[in-house]
């Protein structure tokens, strides 16, 4: 038996596909969390902000390793693993918001890191999964096998990323200031590495988070077979968490660290970046739109990630300083949401 035949996944055991998977969720955390520090510093060395350093960077860069396994499930045909772990990893993620406000005790999270440029991605995000829904209700209509929809995705994403900019630049409104309220202020540079070794630090680890999303697919589809479970289970239950947790270390050591701006962005941000996991599905996926690919399950998963979604985004605009628990009322509605949801899937099966 030589090294090709154990390097297969198709000849991999169960144990063997835990024990990657596992490595590889592992290798995912701790790279994510390293690179909290990086994009904060990055963040006040080019000017952008925390909001925009949260989207952009570390929302991209920590929902690598989610993208990678979605594009390279859609190009194995298998459209229920990619599209579950895209929707079910924003979910997740808006769960570990909630997470992040019950570290935080000064005060509801929501009310201490509202700003415009947060309330815009949490928009933006909303507007992103409204069109993911309503496509497999359009026609199923292909170019080169690429719905219409899936440039469209692209285009909002960039365009709402700009207006994103803007908002932190120029902001047409503001927060009412309160002894909670915490400001996007820049550390002090002096104190920082070289610009040259934030980003070569940067990408090593863009690097790495994407080579573990790159295994973490053969091996959870061996757990799935394996198992027995369906693939939006394995994908909303094991993939999706996996691949989400360093969006859930980074906000709470950047909640730790006082960045409150930076870690509601990197998760507002981050799920706003997961949704074009299902733009690059799609044009990975060579059996049509993927959209028209979606089971009730993933759909279901769709809606109740934008109810999460429109929670949060009304916890942002109304600010309430303390709630249930020492926790914003917004958060515990989320736990709730997501708790249930979790819920119903395992009593499906």
């Amino acid at each position: 038996m030589g090294n090709g035949y154990l390097l297969n996944p198709e000849n991999w055991t169960l144990l063997q596909g835990v024990a990657v998977f596992g490595l590889c969720a592992l290798v995912i955390a701790i790279a994510g969390t390293r690179i909290t520090r990086i994009v904060d510093q990055l963040a006040d060395r080019t000017g952008i902000g925390e909001a925009a350093a949260g989207a952009v960077l570390l929302g991209a860069t920590t929902s690598l390793g989610g993208s990678v396994l979605s594009v390279t499930a859609a190009w194995n045909g298998n459209a229920d693993l990619a599209l579950s772990n895209a929707l079910g990893g924003i979910a997740v993620q808006t769960f570990f918001l909630a997470v992040a406000d019950m570290v935080y005790r000064r005060a509801n999270l929501e009310h201490a890191a509202a700003s415009a440029p947060n309330m815009m991605q949490n928009a933006l995000l909303i507007m992103l999964l409204s069109l993911i829904l309503m496509t497999p209700l359009l026609p199923n209509v292909t170019i080169w096998n690429i719905h219409p929809v899936t440039p469209l995705l692209f285009l909002v994403y960039v365009y709402g990323i700009t207006l994103v900019h803007r908002a932190h630049h120029a902001p047409m409104w503001a927060p009412t200031q309160t002894r909670e309220t915490r400001e996007d202020k820049p550390d002090d540079i002096s104190q920082m590495p070289p610009m040259v070794r934030l980003v070569s630090e940067f990408f090593v680890l863009f690097v790495v988070l994407g080579f573990a999303g790159y295994l973490l697919e053969p091996s959870a589809s061996v757990i799935a077979a394996e198992t027995g479970l369906t693939h939006t289970v394995v994908g909303v239950m094991l993939t999706a968490i996996s691949t989400s947790t360093p969006e859930l270390v980074t906000s709470v050591a950047a909640v730790r660290r006082g960045a409150l701006t930076l870690a509601v962005g990197g998760i507002i941000g981050g799920n706003a970046f997961d949704t074009l996991f299902t733009a690059a599905s799609d044009i990975a996926y060579r059996n049509g739109s993927i959209y028209h690919s979606m089971t009730d399950d993933i759909l279901f998963w769709l809606c109740l990630t934008l109810l999460m979604s429109a929670v949060l985004l009304m916890g942002l605009i109304r600010r309430e300083r303390q709630g249930p628990g020492r926790i914003g009322l917004e958060s515990l509605l989320i736990t709730l949401l997501y708790m249930g949801g979790v819920w119903l899937m395992f009593s499906q099966v």
